[in-house]
């Protein structure tokens, strides 16, 4: 049984989930959506030029959770997948898990969006397990903080590694499709890398390496 290892936002996704949950928050009045809107935007577009600071980002958003109760929460959430995540599933992404799938792999995504906003979505796409930046809870609500490693960057290398241990699985004959720069450091550990709607920067590195590129978009 191989590894298949997808990235979540703009990978499996047609958009990207956490500021996508920013913005459901701010149309529905969650938040202010004036500086809140500012902050989230900036992030993003840090995280697109590959600067964002994690722990930052991760204080920012998962203050949110920290503010309102777990049972508000899921209702929120709730709406949030039906208007925000529904529109943005892609049909060539689920026949690709369904792929994998039939070959008998694993199917595993890892992603830095924090678990509260990707289980219901890993959950709905039908993977065998999720890896994702974990929201801490202590005594039935959210912290505000994160539990362990940020799953970003060399973070995701790190946080595949420990669950490898845990697992019993193994990088033989693995893969890994990722549409991010970002995701540069696992792509290089995995057997089989692919490259999905990359960004111009994994783009040009997929074309030196040789790493396929494919397109689940359309």
């Amino acid at each position: 049984m191989a590894l298949a290892i997808f990235d979540l936002d703009n990978t499996l996704i047609a958009g990207d989930s956490d500021h996508l949950w920013g913005e459901f928050l701010i149309a529905h009045g969650i938040v202010d959506d004036g500086d809140f809107k500012r902050t989230n935007d900036q992030f993003y577009h840090d995280y697109v030029q590959g600067r964002l600071d994690i722990y930052a980002y991760q204080r920012f958003v998962l203050k949110v959770l920290a503010d309102h109760p777990v049972e508000q929460l899921a209702v929120w959430r709730h709406q949030f997948m039906q208007e925000s995540i529904a529109p943005i599933m892609l049909t060539k992404a689920k026949a690709l898990l369904t792929e994998h799938r039939s070959r008998g792999d694993f199917l595993l995504i890892i992603t830095a969006t924090n678990d509260f906003v990707t289980s219901p979505i890993a959950e709905q796409l039908g993977v065998d397990h999720l890896i994702a930046t974990t929201a801490e809870i202590k005594h039935g609500r959210y912290t505000g903080d994160v539990s362990g490693t940020p799953c970003y960057r060399e973070g995701k290398v790190l946080r595949l590694h420990e669950w490898l241990k845990e697992s019993g699985h193994s990088l033989q004959g693995s893969a890994f499709y990722s549409d991010s720069h970002n995701d540069i450091p696992l792509l290089e550990v995995v057997a089989h890398a692919t490259a999905v709607d990359p960004d111009p920067v994994l783009e040009r590195e997929a074309l030196e390496r040789g790493w396929p590129i494919l397109s689940l978009r359309g």
